[in-house]
């Protein structure tokens, strides 16, 4: 059987949403390795949420947010490393400043040229798009917490800590009640757990259960995931239910010393049974290996 051809994973700028005064959002369209891009708007500069894969798409983002912002400074930051969020950074260099979290910024270089190497291998219009790929380092990084202050409007860059990667973090925009979360929610997904023992391991369900429910708890009004349609902290209630019941079900088989083999089986029927409309279907099983892994441990970091 030949596998799936992915669709040219193309930002279509055009189709641009305000969710807020000077706060728009460039949707992924339901495609494939398109990402939701965020474009925040203060008196004195912009803020450009997430880069689209490679120098194509980051170039029309670019040019938008430079339309957009009228003269006013540009920064750029992005939710985590993974190539369609964070790989057409270096289209950015002179004109925008651009600042993530440490742990972030040590992923881009630990681990990047890896996953680039990975994603031009998912086909032709992947590695098409990552053609000319720069990885290039920030300009500013910040350990936990950064404010940044665009002019009249202050937006919060939190790291989560370790979740669906080991930089993760959220873009508050606490004026506007909307938060950008990355890969941390896929509207109508699985959540995608990056488990590719023994080359990337940073993922953690029990950390990410934790960081979901955290932010249910501050009741944002608009949630931006990393893929999928807006909506609002529901998005974040599903995570957190789909995250523990993930949990519980492996670790209750995992207790009957249940190979994992057949834990994957019957947990991944189970979460299709109680999602049969979600797409990613392939990421249960490697939540699954992760939570397996995690059974018993400290998790730290």
């Amino acid at each position: 059987m030949s596998e799936p051809v992915i669709p040219d994973p193309e930002v279509r700028v055009e189709g641009a949403v305000e969710l807020a005064r000077d706060l728009l959002v460039i949707p992924d369209r339901r495609l494939p390795l398109v990402p939701n891009i965020g474009i925040i708007g203060g008196r004195d500069a912009v803020l450009v949420v997430e880069t689209g894969m490679g120098p194509g798409n980051a170039r029309e983002v670019l040019d938008f947010a430079a339309e957009h912002a009228r003269g006013r400074r540009l920064y750029l930051t992005t939710t985590h490393f993974h190539p369609e969020h964070a790989f057409g950074a270096h289209v950015f260099a002179g004109a925008a400043t651009y600042l993530v979290n440490r742990d972030q910024a040590a992923d881009l270089r630990d681990k990047g040229r890896g996953y680039l190497d990975m994603f031009r291998g998912l086909g032709e219009s992947v590695a098409r798009r990552l053609d000319d790929v720069e990885l290039t380092e920030p300009d500013l990084v910040y350990d936990t917490e950064y404010d940044l202050d665009l002019g009249g409007r202050v937006v919060r860059l939190r790291a989560t800590g370790r979740a669906h990667s080991r930089g993760d973090q959220v873009v508050e925009v606490p004026d506007s009640g909307v938060l950008f979360t990355g890969d941390l929610v896929e509207a109508a997904g699985f959540s995608i757990f990056p488990w590719f023992p023994p080359h990337d391991t940073d993922v953690s369900g029990t950390r990410w259960l934790a960081v979901a429910e955290r932010l249910v708890a501050q009741g944002p009004r608009v949630v931006v995931p990393g893929h999928g349609e807006i909506g609002g902290t529901g998005l974040l209630t599903d995570v957190a239910d789909y995250l523990r019941l993930l949990r519980d079900e492996t670790w209750r088989r995992r207790d009957s010393a249940m190979d994992e083999a057949t834990i994957t089986e019957e947990v991944t029927a189970l979460m299709i049974a109680r999602h049969p409309e979600w797409e990613g279907r392939d990421w249960i099983g490697k939540g699954v290996g992760c939570l397996c892994a995690e059974h018993g441990t400290d998790v730290q970091g």
